[in-house]
């Protein structure tokens, strides 16, 4: 646009209060009476942040005699049935996906979280670094591992089956899972599990071969985290496999599971065997559900519907177990354990209280 030489020596040094306005484009703009003029649009509001819940008596009683060193959490954080245990309010699940870990992590219970999506793909360093900003410095959160390493086959989008590229593969674990993990979390980076998924009857008819596999990739991970191995295949539970972790400084995972031994069973084992070190428990399943009929049983989880005592004090006495050896202790909670998971990690920090003291709860 060029600016005029001459100003036009007509041109009144106020426009009269009736001028036209002129658009752009140098046309008048027609006046609007008063009833046609628009109405405010309305202030684009802050979405309403998740408020946390008033805790329980019971969860408050717990927390005054659970040492610093255990950390005790649910699997997840987006549940809509919390409202009252976790939550102050009835958010949807996809709200509580979002915007729901801060508030979860103000409950003085909760010192950990899994975190699960890494499971089915890679996540982003400043994803993990998100997760981190929302809780308290003493927070810390169990990852699970790609399935693309843990299991042996990839399905692909048409349905069909085919061996996994990244099956054991050290350096995609690294680039992918270990290093954006533990440079996004920092000092809030807990366990890493590997958890492997039924792996088929090559694998259980012999299991020497994976647990050799199983080795050389272990060694190959950088020192100085947490990393555990969970299986779903009990014949994998052997001797020689507990000795490849103790050999490689990387723990088991206990895992409550359908085809599982129970917890207690898996703990005692264990410690037979492995030298004493941390403690990485996920409680996931009641023993004897399978995981469908236990979610449709246990909707909206939030009440205990079967209590299972045996498993609680099995987890309980192994977490006192490992902090009397001055190694930590992280047991990671599922609605499908009892029926509702916060509820179930407040019986359990009571339980470690009693177990403690010398005295069993129940």
């Amino acid at each position: 646009m060029t600016t005029p030489t001459t100003a036009p020596t007509t041109a009144p040094t106020t426009a009269p209060h009736d001028a036209p306005q002129i658009d752009l484009f140098g046309e008048p703009i027609p006046k609007r009476s008063s009833n046609q003029l628009p109405t405010k649009p309305p202030s684009s509001k802050r979405r309403d942040a998740v408020l946390p819940a008033k805790c329980s008596s019971e969860a408050l009683a717990a927390v005054g005699t659970l040492p610093a060193n255990i950390y005790l959490g649910t699997s997840s954080w987006s549940f809509a049935g919390w409202n009252g245990l976790v939550y102050d309010g009835d958010y949807a699940e996809s709200t509580l996906a979002s915007d729901g870990l801060q508030a979860y992590g103000k409950h003085p219970l909760f010192r950990t979280v899994g975190i699960d999506r890494t499971f089915y793909a890679p996540i982003a360093e400043k994803d993990y670094a998100h997760y981190a900003a929302q809780v308290p410095e003493h927070f810390r959160f169990m990852v699970k591992a790609p399935m693309a390493v843990t299991s042996s086959y990839a399905r692909a989008d048409d349905g069909t089956f085919a061996d996994s590229p990244y099956f054991l593969d050290a350096n995609y674990a690294i680039d992918e899972f270990i290093a954006p993990c533990t440079a996004g979390l920092g000092a809030k980076a807990g366990p890493m599990v590997f958890q492997f998924p039924p792996q088929g009857r090559a694998s259980t008819r012999a299991p020497d071969h994976w647990i050799n596999r199983l080795y050389r990739f272990l060694k190959q991970l950088p020192p100085g985290f947490l990393y555990a191995v969970e299986i779903r295949d009990p014949e994998l539970l052997t001797e020689r496999f507990l000795k490849c972790l103790n050999a490689t400084d990387v723990r088991l995972c206990i895992a409550s599971h359908a085809k599982m031994p129970d917890p207690g069973e898996q703990i005692a084992l264990m410690n037979s065997i492995m030298e004493p070190g941390a403690f990485v428990a996920r409680w996931s399943l009641h023993s004897g559900f399978k995981y469908a009929d236990a979610k449709a049983k246990y909707f909206p989880f939030n009440k205990i519907v079967d209590e299972d005592n045996r498993s609680r004090e099995s987890l309980a006495s192994a977490c006192v177990q490992a902090i009397r050896a001055n190694h930590a202790a992280y047991v990671v909670v599922n609605n499908k354990a009892e029926g509702s998971a916060p509820l179930s990690i407040e019986k359990l920090a009571a339980c470690i209280g009693h177990e403690q003291r010398g005295a069993r709860q129940f």
